[in-house]
């Protein structure tokens, strides 16, 4: 079997598209494929941008040119889903993302209640993320602040490490004022949104009401998450001796 066909593969069995993250555990895996190379990752993240079998989604993700008209709606939406719906879609999708690359990294990850029966690909959101319950890791007012925070990921000590705040198209500003409030605790705050708002991230950071936590917060555009997750991804192979 030649090594696009492992791709292809791969994808047939996912339902016709996968992440590339999915794609480097995943691939490997085929047998009758020989891989005579140090970098078989490079070598996957080449063979689905040949456009002759594949296509790209979103950040990340991709899928068969062939199953282009059979893809559901919440993988590939078509113009006649609300736009409400797709952006709906995109946050549950970017937050899969987020859950994943904490769970690589040997995280307790957790989303809130609310989104805990969004679809992530084929699994709900709750089916990636492996806490269901903020712990109790300080005063009530602080842990009911981080159960509205999109993605968290706890260390070993069930304290959270990092919170993420996915931005497809509400405010920003109200993501701050989450991280403004919890500045006390040791922890990384990070806005995720389209490369497209980080000059209005950048705006907003300058206010002087986030003069304490500017320095603190980071901006992940789609394309590095999707970027970093892939990269993670197979370094967890790698460790996992996968293949």
């Amino acid at each position: 079997m030649k090594q696009h066909e492992a791709v292809i593969k791969v994808m047939e069995d996912n339902g016709g598209y996968a992440t590339l993250g999915y794609l480097n555990q995943k691939v490997l895996q085929i047998e009758n494929c020989e891989w005579k190379t140090r970098t078989p990752f490079a070598s996957i993240r080449r063979i689905v941008q040949d456009v002759r079998f594949f296509f790209k989604i979103r950040p990340g993700l991709w899928a068969l040119n062939s199953s282009k008209e059979m893809l559901p709606p919440d993988i590939f939406p078509s113009s006649t889903i609300p736009v409400v719906q797709q952006q709906e879609y995109s946050h549950s999708y970017y937050q899969g993302l987020l859950v994943e690359l904490g769970n690589f990294r040997n995280y307790q990850t957790y989303i809130p209640m609310q989104d805990k029966n969004k679809k992530y690909l084929t699994k709900k959101l709750s089916d990636v993320a492996t806490v269901a319950e903020v712990y109790d890791f300080s005063y009530s007012n602080f842990v009911k602040k981080v159960r509205t925070i999109d993605v968290v990921w706890f260390n070993n000590r069930n304290m959270p490490a990092t919170l993420m705040e996915v931005e497809h198209s509400t405010d920003i500003y109200n993501s701050l004022l989450k991280f403004l409030e919890l500045q006390d605790f040791n922890t990384g705050f990070y806005i995720v949104a389209d490369n497209a708002r980080k000059k209005e991230y950048e705006q907003k950071i300058r206010s002087p009401a986030f003069v304490s936590i500017n320095k603190r917060i980071q901006f992940w555009d789609y394309e590095y998450v999707a970027e970093l997750h892939a990269k993670t991804s197979a370094l967890a192979t790698l460790e996992s001796n996968r293949f």
